[in-house]
């Protein structure tokens, strides 16, 4: 579905977090980043997804990885997700689909036959200096951390 792909580099995004706060890809420069795209908060898939990068964050920090989590949900429904399942990581409560849009997950879904445009589950790993390294797009939603790490 996206466009970008290995090698691009990352969009440079502006969106409010589930608390208000601005975040920017500017604020990961020198940092790994994990955005990972989730169509909705507190599905369970979404939440498997969410929960299994939870779990692993520890390892992910030792290896100097940040996340960030992505969806067009409410600051609020960000907050409850957040709240629910103790995610320690920010969610971009990105409404207006800007950040969506910029990294082309939005589009074309079938479910159950139907046919609706929404989030594609898809997953970015940044380096350092804000160059893709690697895009997952057949996300394991229980398994995630290990297609990362």
């Amino acid at each position: 579905m996206t466009t970008l792909s290995k090698g691009d580099n990352a969009p440079n995004f502006e969106a409010k977090d589930q608390d208000g706060n601005t975040i920017t890809l500017a604020d990961y420069k020198g940092k790994k980043l994990v955005v990972f795209f989730y169509p909705k908060a507190s599905t369970p898939g979404c939440t498997a997804e969410a929960c299994n990068l939870k779990d692993n964050y520890q390892t992910f920090q030792s290896k100097g990885y940040e996340i960030l989590g992505v969806s067009a949900d409410s600051p609020k429904r960000q907050q409850n997700f957040k709240n629910k399942y103790e995610l320690p990581y920010p969610l971009l409560a990105d409404e207006d689909k800007k950040v969506i849009e910029a990294f082309g997950v939005w589009g074309p879904k079938k479910f159950m036959g139907k046919e609706y445009d929404g989030i594609h589950r898809t997953t970015f790993v940044i380096d350092e200096k804000g160059v893709i390294e690697e895009v997952i797009s057949k996300v394991k939603t229980k398994d995630h951390a290990a297609q990362i790490l």
